[in-house]
C-alpha cells in the first residue's frame, strides 16, 4: 500500500499521540489540551479507529480469536438493537456509570497497593468522537479488564439479574432502566453497529474485544502493546440513525443531563472556533526598497533622502480556525453525599440553581438528611419561593424531585417519590440499592418504594412544620422515629430574622411561602388523608379577628371562648364579600371569630378536613347553625312562639316559592337583614355552586342535581318582614304583595351570594315596584315627540358655529 509523504506523516503523528497518551496528565480545573484532533485524523484505508493504523488493524485481525455468545446475551442483543426506546441517551449513562464503577474499583485497591497504580495516577472519564471515522469513544483510567474478564464479563451472563431482565422484557417490561440489571455495556448497540473495546489491567496484558452483535466476539491481544497504561477504552461504531451523538452540544447535553453528579472528572473533546494571526508577508514594493542602492554625489559621498512621511502599520490579517481540547463536563459536586456540617449555606443555594438551572432563582428553605432502616438514601429537598406554572397544569405536571442510583441520574420526575400536591418540592434522592421498575421486580420491591415515600413526605410536612414555627430544620433521619432528628445547622435564607418577626407577619418567611403554595397544602388534605391532620397545621386563613393577617387553627382554638366549641367560617368570592356578608351579623354580635375562606380550594378542603382538633367546622351559611352561648330552652320557646305569630306569611312563601325553596321559616341568625337564603348541611354553599357552574365542562344538568336544598329564613325582628305578614292576611291576592314577597326572596338571594335564576322576571316585578313608588298609572310607553324643521335648521348652524369655535 502506498502512502503519501504526507499521509506518512500524519499518520505517524497519530500513533505518538496513541503510544503517549496514557502519560496525559488531565487537571481537574482546566484540562491540557492535546496536539491532535481526533476529528482532524486523515482517514484512510484501513483505518477503522484513532490510535491504532491499518498495520495494526491487520495484526489484530490475523491474531484474534472468535467465541460465541452465550444464548441469553445473543437474544438480549437482538432484543436490545430491535426494541423501541424511550430514550436512547441511556447508553452513554450506562457506559460512563461502568466507567465510574471500574475508577472506584482501582482506587479501593490502591489504597492497600499503591504500586496498582503503576505510572497512570490521575482518575478520569474521557470521551471523545471522530466525526469522518463516525466512531465515539469512551475511555477510563479504572481496573480495566483481564483476557478472562473479557469472556466472563461481555460474553456471558455476568449477573443473575441479566436473565432477569430477559424475562422483564418478555413480558413486556420497562426497557428503561436497563443498567441496574447487569446489562448496561449491551446498551452500546442501541447506536452502535459494531463495538471495540480496548483494555488493560494490571495484572494482565492490553486486549481488544470486538463484536458486531452478530452472536460472537473476538478477543486479540493488542499489537501495539500498552498504550492506556491502565483502564479501559470503549469505541461505538455508530448506526446512521445515531450520528447526532457526534456532535459536541448533543454529547454535551447527555451527559450534564445523566452524569452531572459522577465523582470523577468526565471530559469531553471539545471544539472552539479562535482568531489567529497570519504570518506577515514582504511586499514586493518594500523588497525593491530594500534593494536600492544609496544614492553618490561627484565626489563619491552619499546623498541623503528626503525623508518620507511614516505609512500607517498594517493591520495583521487573522482567520478562525478550529481549536481541540478537553473540557470538564461534571464540575458540580454532589453535595449530597457529604456531611451536612461541612456545607454552607452559599454552598446548598448554588447546588439549587445548578439542580433546578434558574439561574436568578433561590430556594425559600431546605432539608439535608440521610434516611436509613428498610432503604437507605441520602437527599436534599428544597423548597422554591415562586410556582411558576405549577397551577396552570397542576394535573399534567411532573415531579421536580430527582432520582439517582450511585449519583447517576435515572429519572427525573419519578412520580412515586413524592405524591402529586407535592409538586413543587424540587430536590434530589440517591440511593445505592434502590430498586427500579422492572415489571415483576417492582412487585417484590414495592413495599420499599412506598416505605421511602412516606420517609420524604414525612420529611417535607416536618420542614414546613419548623419552617412556620421559625424553628431550625433538622438534617438527619435515623429510621422511622421522628425523634431521632439532628439540628442542622445551614437551615433556610432569613434564618436569623425568623425569630424577630411574628409568626402571622407578612415578611415572616412562611407565610410568604404560604401565599405562592397553600393550594397545593389544601390539595393535600383532599389527596393524602393519612397526612391531612398534619397538613391542617400549616393552614392559614384571614378572620373577622385577626386585622388583615393570617392566623392558623391552632391560634384560632386557643382564641376560642370556653362555651364555644365548634369552628366557624364563611365562605365567599373576595374578602369584602366575606366580610360585609349578612351571615356575619350574629356572629359579630356575640364577638365570635370566624375563618374567611375565598380561594375556590377552600370550601371542598374543609369539607373534606370536617373537623380539627376535635371542634367541628362549622359554616356560617348552612342550616342549623348554633353558638351555644345561650339557654337552649329559652332560644327554641321564644323561635317557637316567633314561628306561630309568622305562621301565614311563612305558608304564603312556600306556596309562592314553590320549587325555587323547599323551606321558609323563622329564625335569629340575622341581625339588621330581612331574610337570607341557606342550605342543607351536606349540600352545595352559594360559593360552591358558584365555582361548580364556571368550569369549562360542567354539565348543566348535572349541576341541577347536585344543587342543594334552599331555606329562606326570615328576621322576625325586621320592619318588612312584620309589615309584609300584616299585607299577606290583608291583601293575599293583590299583585302589589305578591312582588314584594317576591322581593324579600330576590334580596336574599343575592345578597347570600346566590344567581339569581330568572333575571328577566325579576327585571319586570322590580319596574313594577319602582312604578308603584312613582305612582306611574301606566307602563305605556310615550308618544315620541314631532320634530320641528326649523329648530333643527336653528340647531345645526348653531352646533356648527360651536364646532368652528372649539376648533379654533
Amino acid at each position: 500500500m502506498k502512502f503519501s509523504f504526507s499521509g506518512i506523516f500524519v499518520l505517524i503523528a497519530t500513533l505518538y499521540i496513541a503510544i503517549n497518551f496514557s502519560s496525559l496528565r488531565i487537571n481537574a480545573e482546566d484540562a491540557v489540551a492535546t496536539e491532535a484532533s481526533p476529528t482532524e485524523a486523515v482517514v484512510e484505508d484501513g483505518v477503522l479507529m484513532d490510535g491504532i493504523s491499518a498495520e495494526d488493524e491487520k495484526k489484530i485481525e490475523e491474531s484474534k480469536e472468535s467465541f460465541g455468545f452465550q444464548a441469553e446475551v445473543g437474544r438480549l442483543l437482538d432484543i436490545i438493537i430491535n426494541s423501541l426506546y424511550k430514550n436512547r441517551d441511556v447508553f452513554l449513562r450506562e457506559l460512563i456509570s461502568n466507567a465510574s464503577d471500574a475508577i472506584d474499583k482501582i482506587r479501593f485497591l490502591s489504597v492497600s497497593n499503591t504500586d496498582i497504580l503503576g505510572d497512570t495516577k490521575e482518575f478520569g472519564i474521557w470521551v471523545s468522537f471522530n466525526e469522518k471515522l463516525k466512531t465515539l469513544t469512551i475511555r477510563d483510567t479504572g481496573i480495566g479488564m483481564t483476557q478472562n474478564d473479557l469472556k466472563t464479563n461481555l460474553g456471558t451472563l455476568a449477573k443473575s439479574g441479566t436473565k432477569n431482565f430477559l424475562e422483564a422484557l418478555s413480558k413486556g417490561g420497562d426497557m428503561g432502566l436497563i443498567g441496574q440489571f447487569g446489562v448496561g455495556f449491551y446498551s452500546a448497540f442501541l447506536v452502535a453497529d459494531k463495538v471495540r473495546v480496548v483494555t488493560k489491567n494490571p495484572e494482565d496484558d492490553q486486549y481488544i474485544w470486538e463484536s458486531a452483535a452478530d452472536n460472537q466476539f473476538t478477543i486479540a491481544k493488542d499489537p501495539r502493546g500498552n498504550t492506556l497504561g491502565r483502564g479501559t477504552e470503549i469505541t461505538l461504531f455508530l448506526k446512521e440513525e445515531a450520528e447526532k451523538y457526534l456532535r459536541q452540544e448533543n454529547l454535551h447535553e447527555v451527559i450534564t443531563v445523566h452524569s452531572e453528579f459522577i465523582t470523577f472528572p468526565i471530559h469531553l473533546w471539545w471544539k472552539t472556533m479562535e482568531t489567529v494571526e497570519l504570518p506577515e508577508e514582504e511586499s514586493e514594493e518594500e523588497a525593491v526598497e530594500e534593494s536600492k542602492e544609496p544614492k553618490v554625489d561627484e565626489d563619491g559621498l552619499e546623498v541623503a533622502e528626503e525623508e518620507e512621511a511614516p505609512k500607517e502599520p498594517k493591520k495583521p490579517k487573522t482567520e478562525q480556525r478550529e481549536k481541540f481540547d478537553w473540557k470538564r463536563m461534571n464540575k458540580d459536586t454532589a453535595i449530597w453525599s457529604r456531611p451536612k456540617e461541612e456545607i454552607t449555606t452559599e454552598e446548598y443555594k448554588n447546588f439549587y440553581v445548578t439542580l433546578t438551572k434558574e439561574a436568578y432563582s433561590h430556594p425559600a428553605s431546605w432539608i439535608h438528611f440521610k434516611a436509613e432502616g428498610e432503604v437507605e438514601f441520602r437527599s436534599i429537598i428544597y423548597i422554591p419561593t415562586e410556582p411558576h406554572d405549577l397551577y396552570d397544569n397542576y394535573q399534567d405536571k411532573k415531579p421536580q424531585v430527582k432520582l439517582y442510583v450511585r449519583k447517576v441520574l435515572i429519572q427525573s420526575d419519578f412520580e412515586d417519590l413524592l405524591p402529586k400536591y407535592l409538586n413543587f418540592i424540587k430536590g434530589v434522592v440517591d440511593s445505592d440499592d434502590l430498586p427500579l421498575n422492572v415489571s415483576r421486580e417492582t412487585l417484590q420491591q414495592h413495599k420499599i418504594l412506598k416505605v421511602m415515600a412516606k420517609k420524604i413526605v414525612r420529611k417535607v410536612l416536618e420542614m414546613l412544620r419548623k419552617l412556620a414555627a421559625g424553628k431550625k430544620l433538622d438534617g438527619d433521619d435515623k429510621g422511622d422515629d421522628e425523634d431521632t432528628e439532628g439540628e442542622d445547622k445551614s437551615s433556610s435564607e432569613g434564618e436569623s430574622e425568623e425569630g424577630q418577626l411574628a409568626l402571622n407577619d407578612p415578611e415572616h418567611p412562611y407565610i410568604k411561602f404560604y401565599e405562592q403554595f397553600s393550594k397545593s397544602l389544601k390539595m393535600g388534605i383532599m389527596e393524602d388523608r393519612a397526612n391531612k391532620s398534619k397538613l391542617a397545621k400549616l393552614l392559614r386563613f384571614k378572620s373577622s379577628k385577626s386585622n388583615g393577617k393570617y392566623v392558623s387553627l391552632d391560634e384560632y382554638v386557643s382564641n376560642m371562648p370556653s362555651w364555644q366549641k365548634d369552628i366557624y367560617f364563611i365562605a365567599a368570592e373576595t374578602l369584602d364579600g366575606a366580610m360585609k356578608s349578612p351571615f356575619m351579623e350574629s356572629a359579630r354580635k356575640k364577638g365570635v371569630e370566624v375563618l374567611y375562606l375565598v380561594e375556590a380550594i377552600d370550601e371542598y378542603a374543609f369539607q373534606t378536613l370536617a373537623d380539627f382538633d376535635g371542634h367541628k367546622l362549622q359554616s356560617m351559611t348552612k342550616d342549623g347553625l348554633k353558638f351555644g352561648d345561650e339557654d337552649e330552652d329559652t332560644v327554641k320557646k321564644r323561635v317557637k312562639q316567633y314561628r306561630q305569630n309568622y305562621k301565614p306569611l311563612t305558608k304564603f312563601l312556600k306556596n309562592l316559592l314553590s320549587g325555587k325553596v323547599t323551606k321558609v321559616t323563622v329564625s335569629q341568625r340575622v341581625e339588621t337583614s330581612p331574610s337570607i337564603i341557606v342550605t342543607s348541611q351536606f349540600g352545595y354553599s352559594a360559593n360552591m355552586e358558584r365555582i361548580a357552574k364556571a368550569q369549562t365542562l360542567n354539565n348543566p344538568e348535572v349541576h341541577k342535581q347536585q344543587q342543594s336544598t334552599k331555606t329562606l329564613e326570615l328576621n322576625p325582628r325586621h320592619p318588612l318582614i312584620a309589615q309584609l305578614n300584616e299585607l299577606v292576611q290583608s291583601k293575599p291576592d293583590a299583585k302589589e304583595t305578591t312582588d314584594l314577597a317576591y322581593v324579600i326572596y330576590d334580596t336574599a338571594l343575592l345578597v347570600s351570594g346566590f344567581q339569581h335564576d330568572d333575571v328577566e322576571d325579576f327585571s319586570a316585578r322590580m319596574q313594577r315596584i319602582l312604578a308603584n313608588s312613582l305612582n306611574v298609572k301606566s307602563m305605556e310607553l310615550l308618544d315620541e315627540i314631532e320634530v320641528d324643521e326649523d329648530d333643527d335648521e336653528e340647531e345645526d348652524s348653531s352646533n356648527s358655529a360651536a364646532g368652528e369655535h372649539d376648533e379654533f
